[in-house]
């Protein structure tokens, strides 16, 4: 991925601790009734006390050093009610955070931890965690506008797990896939990486369910088979995989069937 490329891995936890803490800053005086327009359901306190419960479970699961799935529901189970109030909020976020950041920052990367991903590690979550206080700063700030720049490197590895893992597929014995067009470029014009995406129909069982999804293979750089290309800044495209605005252009140049179906994957849902 991007972020063992260039400059060495990325400081997840450095990240995750000062995304955290603009978050914070931005809605600590944000207005109570601020709706979040890249949320257009939550205010500014339903967003604080979503990345607060976002934080409080991976650091629970961080701290008892879960594994087993099972436990999940008894642990979450203990969960406080949300506060009443924005002091409230602020301090349960305050609390959630910073165990979150202590107790990953202390356990190895290799650390086994329950995780709905197939690498399931400490590591794995500090990265996660990272991108997600990521795009919950910009969420804050798109609330009361005070839009900060991303930082490109971990933008770069944000369309890296948003393409492989949010929606990237492996081949898997039990499953088919099926191209639906021609593959695809995803090219950064400032962090200096492509990928090209596949989109693919992917039908079959899994886990005792049918499914029938769409979503990418994906592998590093350009492919002479491309038939179209997307590219634009690390952040706004970043930002275009989150559905998130951008700030810049992304241009889009080629075979328009192909681009529709990278459109249709980032338009089905995630279960």
């Amino acid at each position: 991925m991007p972020s063992s490329r260039s400059g060495g891995p990325l400081p997840f936890l450095d990240h995750l601790a000062a995304d955290s803490a603009r978050f914070r800053t931005v809605l600590a005086n944000a207005p109570v009734d601020a709706r979040v327009p890249s949320c257009p359901d939550w205010d500014a306190d339903d967003l604080l006390w979503h990345l607060a419960g976002v934080q409080w479970f991976w650091g629970e699961i961080a701290e008892r050093r879960l594994t087993d799935p099972d436990e999940l529901e008894a642990m979450d189970a203990e969960r406080d009610e949300r506060p009443s109030d924005r002091d409230g909020l602020l301090a349960f976020f305050d609390r959630s955070s910073e165990r979150l950041h202590r107790v990953l920052g202390e356990l190895p990367p290799e650390t086994p931890l329950w995780m709905w991903s197939d690498d399931k590690t400490a590591g794995y979550i500090r990265r996660r965690q990272a991108h997600e206080a990521l795009i919950h700063r910009l969420d804050a700030e798109l609330t009361t506008g005070e839009r900060t720049p991303l930082d490109c490197r971990l933008a770069a590895d944000g369309i890296d797990e948003a393409l492989r893992i949010m929606r990237g597929h492996e081949p898997d014995p039990d499953l088919t896939h099926v191209p639906v067009s021609a593959p695809v470029t995803i090219a950064t014009v400032d962090a200096m990486h492509s990928w090209t995406v596949t989109p693919v129909r992917i039908t079959g069982t899994w886990n005792g369910r049918e499914i029938d999804v769409q979503r990418f293979l994906v592998s590093d750089g350009p492919d002479p088979a491309a038939t179209a290309e997307i590219s634009g800044s690390a952040a706004d495209i970043d930002c275009w995989l989150w559905n998130r605005p951008t700030e810049g252009e992304i241009i889009r140049d080629g075979d328009q069937e192909a681009l529709a179906s990278v459109d249709a994957v980032l338009s089905d849902s995630i279960d």
